[in-house]
């Protein structure tokens, strides 16, 4: 087992096998794992907005789906992942208020965990699994060595995708 490599809030980071990459308490926000199989070198992204362009000023890349994933793909690159073999797997996106609305701004798990998707799309990256929605926090592990993506929330059984 390698160093377990802690991902802050708006933050992303990479490693290369055996290490692993854990963010504590996602809530809205999204953790996207990205995974090249071959040279078993993953990033981990923890975005809590889903679109840079609504801001101005916002020279943290990872605080943003959009670019946070650009970003993420580029340090993989510099590792040595190859970008056409990239897979994925998402988790987050909590609907952390009890209440049903339209409102966009109190959507943005929702809208994190979509930005996420659509920018994958873009990179033709595959998204082999997601645990998103509900209104509930995570805790994610994502290991190098095999793939696996844990997700711990608080009164939930451990749940590998």
């Amino acid at each position: 087992m390698g160093n377990m490599i802690k991902v802050g809030m708006a933050d992303l980071k990479v490693c290369k096998c055996p290490d692993a990459l854990t963010t504590l308490g996602l809530g809205s926000c999204v953790g996207v794992a990205l995974y090249d199989p071959v040279t078993k070198i993953s990033g981990l992204l923890h975005c809590m907005l889903p679109d840079s362009t609504q801001i101005r000023n916002n020279s943290n890349l990872a605080k943003f789906a959009d670019t946070g994933i650009d970003e993420l793909i580029r340090q993989m690159a510099a590792l040595g992942a190859n970008k056409n073999r990239l897979v994925a797997k998402i988790a987050g996106g909590a609907q952390m208020f009890a209440m049903t609305t339209t409102n966009d701004s109190l959507r943005v798990g929702e809208r994190n965990a979509e930005a996420a998707k659509k920018k994958l799309k873009e990179y033709n990256i595959r998204l082999l699994a997601e645990d998103c929605g509900l209104n509930y926090g995570r805790t994610v592990e994502f290991y190098s060595e095999t793939g696996d993506y844990v997700i711990k929330s608080v009164g939930k059984p451990v749940k590998t995708i």
